[in-house]
């Protein structure tokens, strides 16, 4: 009977090292990710500080209202708490609008958040003009409103 000898290509121990260095590079990658999700999210004071525009315009609450129904309500929800039914995919879990954390921000505050996202939630800036944002702000002050 014969003996086959296998030869061991000089790659396999490279494929190796590769494989363990691509998984070290990875989990460093995500490491500011998973960091930024459990910061808390600050805007800069700066952005704090903006007026919204469209304060009190109700005309402007229509429109914004159809804007949160498709895009937001999917995480945040119908009535902006959080829970839509894409929310239990996501981490970290999407913001309460009608908490009274969120209702504390100033408009500023919300307007430069919905604009620049944080993942899992995308930055709205180059999907919405600058008043279609502004109104999402206004809208989302209304969630934080008893319902009548």
């Amino acid at each position: 009977m014969k003996t086959i000898r296998t030869i061991e290509s000089p790659f396999s121990k490279s494929k190796g090292i590769f494989i363990a260095v691509a998984a070290i590079l990875l989990f460093l990658a995500t490491r500011p990710v998973i960091a930024q999700q459990k910061a808390p999210w600050v805007s800069p004071k700066t952005a704090q500080e903006l007026k919204n525009p469209l304060a009190g315009d109700k005309g402007a609450l229509a429109e914004a209202k159809k804007l949160y129904t498709t895009n937001c309500a999917p995480c945040h929800g119908e009535r902006g708490k959080g829970d839509g039914p894409a929310a239990q995919a996501l981490n970290p879990k999407p913001a309460d609008h009608s908490s009274a954390t969120i209702q504390s921000e100033s408009d500023g505050s919300l307007f430069w958040k919905l604009s620049e996202g944080r993942n899992p939630m995308p930055a709205y800036k180059n999907v919405f003009n600058e008043q279609q944002r502004w109104a999402l702000v206004s809208y989302i002050r209304t969630l934080g409103k008893p319902k009548k």
